[in-house]
């Protein structure tokens, strides 16, 4: 994919908190995988009752913006970290993320 550091994706995130509107799709970084993290190339992605709280604040202001909601995903494995053997790229696969982004 070459250089890394310029490698980008889109992404649906927002700036501030409040309803549907502050939702933007932009184009950001790909994000970093450490070495035990697989990096996904999200196909679906669903909406649960902890994005639109975190949204719209009712969560607190715990979780720092911009912020990428998402924390439900399916899709296919890109990259994965040095000490991952449980998958390899090309794997398709559903879950949960660890701290949001999808």
């Amino acid at each position: 994919m070459g250089n890394r550091a310029n490698e980008r994706m889109r992404a649906i995130r927002y700036h501030a908190r409040g309803g549907i509107e502050v939702l933007r799709l932009e184009e950001v970084p790909l994000p970093e995988i450490g070495e035990d993290e697989v990096l996904v190339k999200v196909l679906a992605t669903g909406v649960n009752p902890g994005d639109w709280q975190i949204r719209s604040g009712l969560a607190g202001e715990s979780f720092p913006l911009p912020y990428i909601p998402g924390w439900d995903i399916s899709g296919i494995v890109a990259r994965t970290g040095g000490k991952v053997t449980g998958f390899k790229p090309g794997d398709r696969v559903y879950g949960m993320t660890a701290n949001s982004g999808g």
